[in-house]
């Protein structure tokens, strides 16, 4: 099979989301407390009710707390649902590297990359669902932040296609394809979670799905590791 070459360029990378989002606090542990706090009760709302069925008195009283406090933390509504949705590329990025470090050679750590993007997923659901529904709700120059933080994570789990490229471990191939293959089977965990997570865990759910695209991809030597 022959590389392709991916020849599109890539936008630059987003500026922190997190600093884009403004708070009248200045304690960072009672910011980041507060936020996940307000975030958690918004995305409840937001899937229950949808974005723009949802106030930020809602969201404060589901909370417990005054809408004054909130506006403590978050400029508007927009930067809520704004942050919930970078709160998960943001954890993309932080357990990937961590998962893929602990494993031992590329295959194992391409596995690594692979389950780690799955548990965050699992772990934030309601979130990644709400990324589907609502990122349009979102101003333009927010949404190309998310699909550049988007292309910033993707490349975490390209780096290790190619890695195992380079190992021998798998035939060369349309990376970036082959990662968005990946990522689209992972957030099927939560599209569908009504339906898989009856039937199997988030970790069976990861190896079918890589049993059946790993296939066609392994060399001899790969399928030899694999074994």
């Amino acid at each position: 099979m022959a590389t392709a070459r991916n020849t599109r360029p890539r936008p630059p990378l987003a500026p922190r989301a997190r600093e884009a989002v403004t708070s009248k606090v200045d304690d960072a542990a009672l910011v980041s407390r507060r936020r996940s706090q307000i975030v958690a009760v918004a995305i409840e709302l937001f899937g229950k009710r949808g974005y723009h069925g949802t106030t930020v008195r809602a969201i404060a009283e589901r909370a417990g707390m005054s809408t004054g406090l909130v506006y403590q933390y978050f400029g508007d509504k927009e930067d809520v649902l704004f942050l919930a949705i970078v709160t998960v590329l943001d954890s993309y990025r932080e357990r990937i590297p961590v998962a893929a470090g602990e494993a031992s050679d590329p295959l194992a750590r391409f596995r690594a990359a692979v389950h780690a993007y799955c548990r965050v997923i699992d772990a934030n659901i309601d979130a990644t669902v709400l990324a589907y529904r609502e990122t349009k709700s979102l101003p333009k120059a927010r949404r190309d932040a998310i699909k550049a933080r988007e292309i910033e994570t993707n490349a975490l789990i390209e780096a290790h296609i190619r890695d195992c490229v380079a190992a021998g471990i798998f035939v060369p191939t349309d990376v970036e394809l082959l990662a968005y293959q990946i990522i689209m089977f992972a957030h099927a965990w939560a599209l569908k979670a009504w339906h898989f997570r009856g039937t199997m865990t988030v970790t069976q759910f990861a190896d079918r799905n890589l049993a059946l695209l790993l296939h066609p991809l392994l060399t001899p030597r790969g399928r030899r590791r694999e074994a």
